[in-house]
């Protein structure tokens, strides 16, 4: 059966980029991202490749398993294709492209997945991702080496270990199967979202329940307002709902929207168009997939910054207690240049510090006892003396001393 929903899809370029490698589709059951990667044109015609073939696929099923071969089968055709491609065109070597699709069966969603675009579904009120990046820094986060929110800034959250790509015909996919229920909010992006927006606002704007074409216009904002250094691609697709119900023209969005990306032409010494580019990219690719040598490099690199970043923290632990404890010094050094004048257990005494402990920490020590009987003083000296009396130096102690002698001669 046709799916009974609503959906949108919508593409930009970003504020840095200066291309969109990305291309999006939303059909009457398929819903598709495809984040494209190898330079200038490589990534365009990678990602519009994708859709150009996944799109065959947006009809009714008989069932989710049905479905679920038809979007194994046609990713893998586009690999071969890809490939084919790049015996043509020698100079798109190296071009790939996430794929993160979507298809409606009754009741099921059915997923194919490779790469680092992700499927989210927002469901009573929680956001779950669903699909699993395949990335560099997902492996250290499934290994325990670093926490989801390390990831979202680790220097090589872009490199891909997976993605479909002009070197393997027989790529590794995850596909399964969900089911799925009226009031369902299923998000496809490409990172270019995901990378800026965290979960929590994504959550939010998807909680307001305003048409899809809202929701992703409020997203987009979100990643624009966050620099957007990416290419931003969404695709947002509500189960029922009070929302209008597909129309029955495919939407495409992105590079895969540019007719000049549906045909992959033979080179022709110089003509220069998106598709044969004869200067210099004009932005570095945004994914990297490592060759399988480099892969111990890359983890190797990254021990090496886990045991600077373990250093680093001991080395400022370390910086700060020693500054704690130099501050506790100079301090104590200070009181001991200061004097009262107090009393022992029967004698007037100078002291050296100041009044106050610290716990069971004395800040003064008797320097000179004065040998003045207390019982001779008189009760007002007496009191004022076993409250102690603060000096400005050693020669002010002695004179408050000399004076207290005075009076208690005077008493006698």
């Amino acid at each position: 059966m046709v799916f009974q929903g609503s959906s949108a899809a919508i593409s930009h370029t970003g504020k840095v980029r200066s291309n969109n490698q990305d291309s999006g589709f939303a059909g009457s059951n398929l819903f598709v991202v495809a984040d494209g990667m190898g330079g200038h044109a490589g990534g365009d015609v990678a990602s519009s490749m994708a859709i150009m073939r996944l799109e065959r696929l947006d009809e009714p099923y008989e069932s989710p398993g049905e479905a679920e071969k038809a979007l194994r089968d046609a990713i893998s055709d586009t690999a071969v294709e890809l490939i084919d491609t790049v015996h043509v065109r020698p100079e798109l070597a190296g071009m790939g492209t996430t794929v993160s699709a979507l298809i409606m069966v009754d009741d099921y969603a059915v997923i194919a997945h490779i790469g680092d675009s992700r499927i989210y579904l927002y469901r009573d009120g929680a956001l779950t991702q669903i699909t699993t990046d395949h990335t560099f820094v997902q492996r250290l986060v499934d290994s325990g080496r670093i926490t989801p929110e390390e990831a979202r800034y680790h220097p090589r959250r872009s490199v891909l270990m997976r993605v479909l790509g002009d070197m393997d015909p027989d790529p590794e996919l995850d596909t399964f199967i969900m089911p799925t229920q009226p009031g369902d909010r299923w998000l496809l992006c490409s990172d270019g979202l995901s990378g800026v927006v965290d979960d929590a606002h994504t959550a939010k704007a998807l909680s307001l329940g305003l048409a899809p074409g809202r929701t992703a216009d409020s997203l987009l904002k979100q990643a624009l307002d966050g620099g957007a250094p990416d290419n931003v691609t969404i695709v947002l697709v509500d189960v029922g709902g009070q929302h209008p119900l597909f129309s029955g023209t495919p939407t495409i969005v992105g590079s895969a929207s540019n007719p000049v990306g549906v045909d992959v032409p033979a080179a022709r010494p110089g003509r220069t168009s998106w598709l044969h580019p004869n200067r210099q990219a004009a932005n570095e690719p945004t994914h990297f997939e490592p060759a399988a040598e480099f892969l111990e490099e890359l983890i190797e690199e990254d021990r090496r910054r886990a045991r600077r970043r373990s250093l680093g923290w001991i080395a400022g632990v370390v910086l700060v207690l020693a500054l704690l404890a130099g501050g506790l010094w100079i301090g104590y050094q200070w009181t001991q240049t200061r004097y009262f004048v107090g009393a022992d257990e029967d004698t007037v005494v100078i002291y050296r510090g100041v009044q106050q402990n610290i716990g069971p920490i004395s800040l003064s020590t008797p320097y000179e006892d004065t040998d003045i009987p207390l019982e001779t003083l008189s009760d007002f000296a007496r009191a004022t003396v076993t409250q102690t009396i603060s000096a400005s130096s050693l020669s002010d102690a002695r004179r408050i001393v000399t004076s207290i002698s005075d009076t208690a001669e005077g008493g006698g």
